[in-house]
């Protein structure tokens, strides 16, 4: 197992770039911010309260998604307690959630992705599925995950995405 572990490590090191400046770093923190729970809560408040009235039923399962997921995954961060790589970015991070598998991030982002494959239009669900990946890159990249956690985040976002719509197999209509 230890040999894994190594192995994880240097992949994860590879693609690190978080203590490189340039835009190539910017367009990585960007990103790696971009699945914060925090922002997703206040955007999907916004687009009920603003956007659409046939999307506002996405939003509120986006909502009630992020909340299951992130609590599901803080069960498994809690119980496997693995280490974030060392580094200086993400400080916030490292301080309010010092474990790193699996990454909550990837998880949320597609789970996110999930949904909005099942009960959005094609180009959202393809737009979402672009930016999961992305995400789940950027934290590696800003060296906060290794690239396991991720691919745990991302496998287990997943699965609670396609719980929802397993489910909920009216959801396409509450949507409407």
């Amino acid at each position: 197992m230890q040999e894994l572990l190594d192995l994880d490590a240097r992949l994860s090191e590879r693609v690190r770039i978080a203590e490189r400046p340039g835009p190539l770093r910017t367009l990585m923190a960007l990103l790696a911010h971009s699945g914060d729970s925090w922002f997703w809560a206040l955007g999907l408040v916004l687009f009920y309260i603003f956007g659409p009235q046939h999307w506002r039923g996405l939003a509120v399962l986006m909502g009630l998604g992020i909340v299951v997921t992130a609590a599901l995954v803080m069960l498994v961060k809690f119980t496997v307690r693995r280490r974030r790589p060392e580094g200086e970015w993400g400080k916030f991070y490292r301080w309010t959630d010092p474990h790193s598998f699996p990454s909550g991030h990837a998880a949320r982002a597609m789970m996110l992705a999930v949904l909005a494959i099942g009960v959005g239009p094609a180009w959202f669900g393809i737009l979402m599925l672009v930016w999961a990946f992305l995400v789940s890159f950027a934290r590696v990249a800003m060296g906060v995950h290794y690239l396991s956690d991720v691919l745990a985040g991302l496998a287990a976002g997943a699965i609670m995405g396609w719980l929802y719509l397993a489910f909920w197999p009216d959801l396409q209509s509450w949507m409407l």
